[in-house]
């Protein structure tokens, strides 16, 4: 590989990885912060719950609305302006006035990280097309460290300034992350001139700077994503990954300090829990990316989910990092789906399309499980029945991945009947 395009390499692997690290910050450095935000702006508890909803709805949201502009700008230009609002949101909600407003641009800030969401599978299929596991790999778990080191920080932060600062610093790391997708947007050399899908309607170009790739001569099918099995696959799997992850999130503490342990104790379990997701976003994505169905590993996913509940069900306040671990293990199939994304497609258009379906879709499913877990809760006065809905959240999860394992590509699922078939 020459020098320029090492550097272009570089520069582009930089760019996804910074982004990944941004996608989740503007979620997480908001809850250890409630009762300071709330001397300055009110927060009930029903706009806690609100508050505690909207990343979800909005992931699912502008994540569902992003492929319907996929095929009219280039992904360069679109990541920018998704991390822009991201900025804009962050920024503006700390500036304003009322409880309403500070709400509204969560949702604006929300909306930003859901359309990276959405654009960062397709990118990383349109720049490295060899290098698809590792990159996955390296962002998942760039979105891990995302993840936790707002909420690890955003105290301390808050204590030595205020928590206006301690919310919208994490824009400057978005500002950062800009940088190397305005370099490409201004360096012809890094930018196919082709990459607007707009101009080239009948073909997809898998065109990129890193690697030469031939030119797609066959047209691509009209897809739509509501009769593919394809689609519903890997959007039942992320979908019901994330509705059990974010229900661990909300209520794995309230579980625990009912079960004796103190409250230390359960954070020290809610921080097992979100810090196994470093190694499994590293390591899932390198071993899946090697095999034909990766059906098998998520079995054991599984597998390790149904042990770890039936644990925190029976007996949570004896051996309870262990329950916790094993469910902990079971959101493995996240960085899973985020790889299936580009290994069951053949284009770069039809990434991003299937990201923004499985992801939007995906997302919406998400938010009912923190508000079901809680009201099944409140419903029955015990964790049985709450626990039983995520276990048939796991089935539905079980079914999805068997669909989107299969080695088939979402284009077949709309390509021409032959004739006399």
């Amino acid at each position: 590989m020459s020098v320029k395009k090492q550097q272009r390499a570089w520069l582009f692997a930089a760019a996804i990885i910074l982004t990944a690290l941004t996608l989740r910050a503007a979620v997480t450095v908001v809850p250890p912060l409630i009762s300071t935000i709330n001397e300055d702006l009110p927060l009930s508890a029903s706009t806690i719950g609100i508050l505690g909803m909207l990343p979800t709805a909005a992931f699912g949201l502008f994540g569902f609305l992003t492929p319907y502009v996929i095929r009219r700008a280039p992904l360069e230009k679109l990541i920018v302006l998704a991390i822009f609002v991201g900025i804009v949101g962050q920024i503006a909600r700390v500036l304003v006035p009322n409880t309403p407003l500070f709400l509204l641009f969560s949702v604006v800030a929300f909306g930003g990280l859901g359309a990276g969401n959405v654009l960062l599978p397709p990118l990383v299929k349109k720049y490295f097309p060899t290098r698809i596991g590792l990159m996955t790999a390296l962002y998942v778990t760039s979105i891990s460290v995302g993840t936790a080191l707002p909420a690890q920080l955003s105290v301390p932060v808050a204590d030595a300034t205020s928590w206006q600062f301690s919310l919208a610093s994490w824009a400057g790391i978005s500002t950062i992350a800009l940088i190397p997708w305005l370099v490409a947007l201004i360096s012809p050399s890094t930018t196919p001139a082709s990459a607007n899908p707009s101009k080239t309607p009948h073909a997809v170009v898998v065109q990129t700077p890193v690697i030469h790739s031939a030119v797609a001569t066959a047209p691509v099918p009209k897809m739509n994503l509501w009769r593919s099995p394809t689609a519903w696959g890997l959007t039942f799997m992320f979908g019901c990954t994330s509705l059990n992850t974010y229900a661990m999130f909300a209520w794995l503490p309230e579980i625990l300090t009912g079960a004796g342990l103190d409250r230390g104790q359960a954070g020290s379990m809610l921080a097992l829990f979100a810090a196994l997701g470093l190694p499994l976003s590293l390591g899932i994505p390198i071993i899946a990316a090697k095999m034909r169905n990766p059906f098998p590993a998520v079995v054991v996913m599984l597998a390790c989910f149904v042990v770890g509940y039936m644990g925190l069900l029976l007996s949570p306040a004896e051996g309870t990092w262990i329950w916790v671990a094993l469910a902990g293990l079971g959101p493995g199939t996240f960085p899973l789906s985020l790889l299936l994304i580009n290994h069951r497609t053949r284009t770069q258009l039809g990434a991003g399309v299937l990201s923004g379906f499985s992801q939007g879709m995906g997302y919406a499913l998400a938010c009912t499980g923190p508000l079901f877990f809680g009201l099944l809760h409140q419903w029955t006065g015990s964790w049985t029945v709450p626990f039983m809905f995520l276990f048939g959240s796991l089935v539905l999860l079980g079914v999805g991945a068997w669909i989107i394992c299969r080695p088939k590509m979402l284009e077949d699922d709309f390509a021409p009947v032959p004739v006399g078939a």
